[in-house]
């Protein structure tokens, strides 16, 4: 984009906002309001990304643009902050934590130079935060996914050191959250607790989320990919269904798990590599 593409989207943006003559939806909107569709702009970037839709991650892009264009605008009306201080402020943070391309600095690893990535943000946090106890879990925000969080407060406990050094530990560990969950379950079965059983439930996928970091997977990917093959899977036997003349409530569990075999087996069969 040219600067003049990037002012006419700024304009666009004062349009919008004008209190007189703008949008009625876009005049009344405040962060809180706007922040859930700056969420859904940034899955719908990852979304493109998945299926390789380069169209498509061109249009997400922008819209995810003009999410910053929204907020910036708000804070501007605000005497808050303007859109290109938000460049300059992002454009100054790369060139400070990349010494090794904007100055004369060296890293001898990826490894050293992450290590100098990490110790720059606790820095800029401790900065922040002066006033405020250190602690080594600061700057994860509550704002990501359950999945994603959890990771990342893992990834800043086992800095100092607080880490199963195996993976097979973290699996004896899933299993005793999976026997506590298992055992909550079948005792008082008429009269459970909802909130102690979401905890059990919590600290087992809080134990998942730990064996994926072990096994360098990153578990959102992880699930997203899951929720995609049971989507096409499912969307498979509704077609088989519907060539019967027949719907998926028509079924008993019974048929429906045949179907689903019958749609697995044709996948693997179309995914082996066709013989001599």
């Amino acid at each position: 984009m040219t600067d003049t593409g990037l002012q006419k989207l700024l304009d666009i943006m004062i349009r919008l906002r004008d209190p007189d003559n703008g949008c009625d939806w876009d005049k009344v909107q405040t962060y809180k309001t706007i922040a859930p569709y700056t969420i859904e702009e940034a899955y719908e970037v990852a979304e493109a990304i998945e299926h390789g839709d380069m169209d498509s991650l061109r249009d997400e892009l922008g819209d995810l643009l003009f999410q910053v264009v929204f907020h910036s605008r708000m804070a501007e009306e605000e005497e808050q902050f303007s859109f290109y201080d938000v460049v300059e402020a992002i454009s100054d943070k790369m060139v400070r934590r990349h010494p090794h391309v904007f100055s004369d600095m060296t890293y001898a690893s990826v490894e050293e130079q992450g290590k100098a990535w990490e110790q720059m943000k606790a820095e800029e946090r401790a900065a922040k935060n002066k006033n405020k106890q250190d602690s080594a879990l600061d700057g994860v925000t509550w704002g990501l996914p359950a999945l994603t969080r959890a990771v990342k407060l893992q990834k800043r406990a086992a800095r100092v050191g607080f880490d199963w050094p195996e993976t097979a530990q973290v699996l004896d560990k899933l299993n005793e959250e999976m026997a506590e969950l298992s055992a909550e379950l079948v005792k008082n079965r008429d009269n459970q607790d909802p909130e102690l059983i979401a905890e059990e439930f919590g600290d087992m996928m809080f134990v998942y989320a730990n064996l994926a970091r072990h096994l360098k997977i990153d578990p959102e990917r992880a699930l997203r990919s899951a929720n995609a093959k049971f989507e096409r899977r499912f969307r498979k036997i509704e077609d088989l269904l519907a060539l019967e003349g027949r719907n998926a409530e028509d079924c008993t569990l019974e048929e429906l798990d045949r179907y689903w075999d019958k749609v697995k087996a044709q996948e693997k069969k179309t995914s082996e590599p066709a013989g001599e």
